[in-house]
């Protein structure tokens, strides 16, 4: 089976009734997990976007605390998974300062995080890693947010 291009689905979307379309949301959310998701962000979290980014903070620290710190393997593995999760969450949001928010939390947590991420390399290449992201998203922003992320980010670099 072909798949169709969004342009062809957006064009046999506006024929559908509303009804019709309520079905086909609630049969695409049968099926993936994300779907659900998406669809849980833009009817119940989209209004309020600064309780959104505290909901997903407030399940980064979750993340953080179960990390099994036996070895750094574990911490590894556990990073990326909180990693792969914010950058989801940022994706349902579509706002880069929901991102920029989401990553500079996430450096805030990896930084303070014990035992030290300096001891080893791969995790303090993610960490740089997510600095650089993060500067590269704020010098697409306001200058106002620009000054006030970037303030933010020197703090993270010392």
């Amino acid at each position: 089976m072909k798949t169709a291009t969004v342009k062809q689905l957006k064009d046999e979307l506006k024929h559908n009734s509303t009804e019709e379309l309520v079905e086909l949301c609630l049969r695409l959310s049968r099926f993936k997990k994300e779907n659900k998701e998406l669809l849980t962000y833009l009817l119940f979290e989209s209004h309020d976007e600064s309780g959104y980014i505290e909901a997903v903070k407030q399940e980064i620290d979750v993340q953080f605390e179960t990390i099994n710190t036996d070895s750094y393997f574990y911490i590894k593995k556990s990073v990326r998974k909180i990693l792969r999760i914010i950058k989801k969450y940022a994706r349902y949001s579509l706002k880069k300062e929901t991102e920029v928010e989401l990553l500079l939390y996430f450096c805030n947590k990896l930084k303070d995080f014990k035992p030290s991420i300096k001891r080893n390399v791969t995790l303090t290449n993610i960490y740089d890693r997510q600095i650089l992201t993060i500067k590269k998203i704020v010098g697409t922003l306001h200058e106002d947010l620009q000054y006030d992320y970037n303030l933010a980010i020197e703090e993270l670099e010392e």
